[in-house]
Formats: C-alpha cells, sequence, structure tokens
C-alpha cells in the first residue's frame, strides 16, 4: 500500500492522522460532488423552467414561491434533525444513497404532475429526500480530509451547486424549447436513482473523527440528540453563522428562484438564450466565489478565525451596487453583465459558515451540527425568500403590472445589510474569543 492510501481513513480506521490526501479521499469527494450537482439540479429546475410551468398550469407568482420556498422548506429543513441525527449514530453513506434515491423518484413524479396540487406534493417529497442529501456529505468529507485542507475540499464540494444550476439552466431550458419541461423532470430523476445506487459501491464510510487527532481504536460515544441541540443553540458562533447565512440565502434563493422569470418576463429573454448566456453567468459565477471563498477561508483563518466572519461580509459590500445595477439595467445583455459579480460574491458565506460549523464540533455531533445550520438557514432564506418574492411580486402588480418583479428584487437589498451585520457580528464574538483564549 502506497503512503497516500494509508493516509486515507478506511472504515476500520486504519489511516494514521495527520497525513496527506489520498486518491480514496478524492474520489470520494468527486463522488459526493456528483450527487450534490443531482440535489441542486433537481431543486433549481422548478425556478429555470418557471415560465413553461406558469402556461402549462396557470400559476401565480405566489403560488411558484410557495413551490419552490415554503413547501419544499418545510420538509427540507426539519426533516434535515432527524435524518443528521441517524447519519450520527449509522451509516452515513446509506443515509445518503437512500435519500438521493426518493428525491429522484418525486422528481420524476414532479414531470408526471397534471395540477398544482399534484406538483406541490411531489415538491415537498423532494425537499424530504434532500434533506438527507448534504448533512452526512459534510460530515463524510470532514472524515476523509484533515482540518488543515477541509475548507478547500469543502469549498470543492459546494461547486456543486453552481453546476447543479448551470446545468440545470442549459439543460431544462434546452429540453424545455425543444420538448417538454415534462421531460427535463424525468430525466434528471432516472439519473438521479442510477446514481443513489452507485454511491453505495463507490464511497468507503470513514472513521468518525480519524483525521481529528483521535488514537486509532479510539470509540467515541454516540451523540445524543438533545445533547447536539443544546451545544448548538447555545453557541453564540454557530448561531450568528446561521442567521447571516440565512440572511444571505433570503437573497440568493429569493433572486434565483425568480431570475429566469424575471430576465425572460421583463427583460425580454429568450428560453433558448437562457439555456446559453444565464448558465454560463450562474455556472462560472457561483463556481469561482465558493472555490475562491474556500481557498480564501484556509488561507485567512491561519492568521485569525475572525476570518469567518470576515470574508462573508466584505463580499456582500462589494455585491450591492453590483445587485442594484442589475434588477434596474433596461436590457437582459446588460443585466447579465451586472449580475455576474453578485453571483462571485454571494456565495462566499457558503463555505465559511460550513468550515466554521465542522470545525466546532465534536466528530460525532457533525452531521446533526451540519442538519441543524441548513436547517436555520435553509428555511430562512429557502423557505421565506422565494415565498417573499413571490408575493412582493403579486402585491406589487396593482402599481407596476409591467415591472412587479423588479420592483420585488428591489426590496431584497435591505437583507444585503441584515447580512452583513450578522457577519461583522460574528467576526467580533471570534476575536474576543480568541484574545480569552491567548490570556488563559
Amino acid at each position: 500500500m502506497s503512503q497516500s492510501e494509508a493516509s486515507v481513513p478506511d472504515a476500520a480506521g486504519r489511516a494514521p492522522p495527520g497525513q496527506g490526501v489520498g486518491r480514496r479521499a478524492w474520489i470520494a469527494l468527486g463522488s459526493l460532488w456528483f450527487i450534490y450537482v443531482l440535489n441542486f439540479l433537481d431543486r433549481q429546475l422548478l425556478s429555470i423552467l418557471a415560465k413553461p410551468i406558469q402556461d402549462s398550469l396557470n400559476i401565480t407568482d405566489s403560488q411558484l414561491g410557495l413551490l419552490g420556498g415554503l413547501y419544499f422548506a418545510m420538509f427540507y429543513c426539519f426533516i434535515a434533525i432527524p435524518v443528521g441525527w441517524l447519519a450520527d449514530r449509522t451509516n452515513r453513506v446509506r443515509v445518503l444513497a437512500i435519500a438521493c434515491g426518493i428525491w429522484s423518484a418525486a422528481t420524476i413524479a414532479c414531470g408526471l404532475s397534471r395540477s398544482y396540487a399534484q406538483l406541490a406534493v411531489a415538491r415537498m417529497t423532494v425537499g424530504f429526500g434532500e434533506a438527507g442529501g448534504v448533512p452526512p456529505s459534510y460530515a463524510i468529507i470532514a472524515d476523509y480530509f484533515p482540518p488543515h485542507r477541509r475548507g478547500m475540499a469543502l469549498g470543492l464540494y459546494n461547486l456543486g451547486p453552481p453546476i447543479g444550476a448551470a446545468l440545470g439552466i442549459a439543460f431544462g431550458a434546452s429540453i424545455a424549447a425543444a420538448f417538454s419541461w415534462r421531460d427535463a423532470f424525468l430525466v434528471v430523476g432516472a439519473v438521479g436513482i442510477v446514481a443513489a445506487i452507485a454511491v453505495v459501491f463507490v464511497v468507503r464510510e470513514p472513521r468518525r473523527g480519524g483525521l481529528d487527532g483521535l488514537a486509532v481504536g479510539t470509540v467515541q460515544p454516540k451523540a445524543g440528540f438533545g445533547e447536539t441541540l443544546k451545544m448548538f443553540f447555545t453557541s453564540p458562533v454557530l448561531l450568528l453563522a446561521s442567521f447571516g447565512s440565512g440572511a444571505t440565502q433570503f437573497i440568493t434563493y429569493g433572486l434565483g428562484n425568480f431570475a429566469t422569470l424575471f430576465l425572460m418576463r421583463e427583460k425580454g429573454m429568450a428560453l433558448a438564450d437562457v439555456a446559453v448566456w444565464y448558465a454560463l453567468v450562474v455556472g462560472v459565477g457561483m463556481s469561482a466565489g465558493i472555490f475562491c471563498s474556500g481557498w480564501a477561508i484556509d488561507r485567512f483563518t491561519r492568521r485569525s478565525k475572525r476570518a469567518y466572519g470576515l470574508v462573508p461580509a466584505i463580499s456582500l459590500i462589494l455585491a450591492i451596487p453590483f445587485y442594484c445595477a442589475f434588477v434596474w439595467a433596461p436590457t437582459w445583455p446588460l443585466a447579465l453583465v451586472f449580475l455576474t459579480a453578485p453571483t462571485f460574491l454571494n456565495y462566499f458565506y457558503l463555505s465559511s459558515s460550513v468550515a466554521l460549523v465542522q470545525a466546532e464540533v465534536r466528530p460525532n455531533q457533525r452531521v446533526m451540527s451540519g442538519a441543524l445550520l441548513l436547517l436555520m438557514m435553509n428555511f430562512i432564506g429557502l423557505g421565506l425568500g422565494p415565498t417573499y418574492v413571490g408575493a412582493a411580486s403579486d402585491v406589487f402588480r396593482a402599481s407596476h403590472p409591467d415591472h412587479s418583479l423588479q420592483m420585488a428584487l428591489y426590496t431584497l437589498v435591505p437583507f444585503y445589510v441584515l447580512a452583513i451585520g450578522l457577519f461583522f457580528w460574528l467576526a467580533r464574538v471570534l476575536g474576543r474569543r480568541a484574545k480569552t483564549e491567548i490570556v488563559q
């Protein structure tokens, strides 16, 4: 066995901690990343195909916002807690595979829906399945990569959403333009079922805490549900990271779920143009932002833990003027030019918050802690963001019938200010704690 292979924690925990990252870890990361791509692609298809779905099922902006927001998030957020608790006590890879199978089957059901009620039930089931996707993956990655490489590893893993969104835009819009919006759901769901079966055979369950300095053979006690819950909700650091991420996601999901509809209905963009140009902006912008944020977190947190809050705060400050210019732009090509900057800058929070939570908790609490982070930021952002924008658009329709979505998107700017304030507060708390530890 080569040295690099020996450094990877296998199911028996034979890997000595502190060594380099081996081939098996990268294979696991790649497999989990592909599942995440499908996770986000399934989730984004609704917003990408909003216009043809609206035309087919005769639904309003408010109803569309509920489908992509509250209805989805009710299951996605709250089911993640028991799933996280279960995965912390059982085989995380199998939990992930079952979850992938459920959300993929539900995606197929979305394509078969013939009414708003059927589509709503299918979307809720997608949310139920996707609740078991990300938290186990965070913890598996944390047990495959040592602490000083986790920021980059999680940054690479978090490229799943932008790649999934870009593929969803390109694939979904192309299929809808050539065939039907239903066909896009059917194909993506079928691919997900195959991936759910494959991941069980490709990814091995790593030893919990194998790269955190625990001695080989150490058996960790199973974390109690109440113990982990109390730890999370009494930690100012974890709460501030969660609320800051939630405020940011209120913007990203509020915008993301209506961007395609906004560009087509109010900027004159065609579905074929969406498949190419909007896909490029989302794919390149989000990917670059998430990758660069992982690098920045690894680099700057070595000097000061305050970087966990400062990096996302500064990125959001820079994003505000470009976001306003995007909403204002009179044509879709100019709008896409301005959108590139906030698409890059809006996602610096993700790698920062995920890496911080994984570093703050014990190895046997990582899945549930990741689930709690997702619960808070996704219920605020995913659950309320699209719901709010859809309702606001319907309210503004009376006074601005041709630009109701534009007015609704302008009202997201105060949430930038809120998120910035929360991340600066997080940086201050981390700074104070570091000074206290030095004194002690």
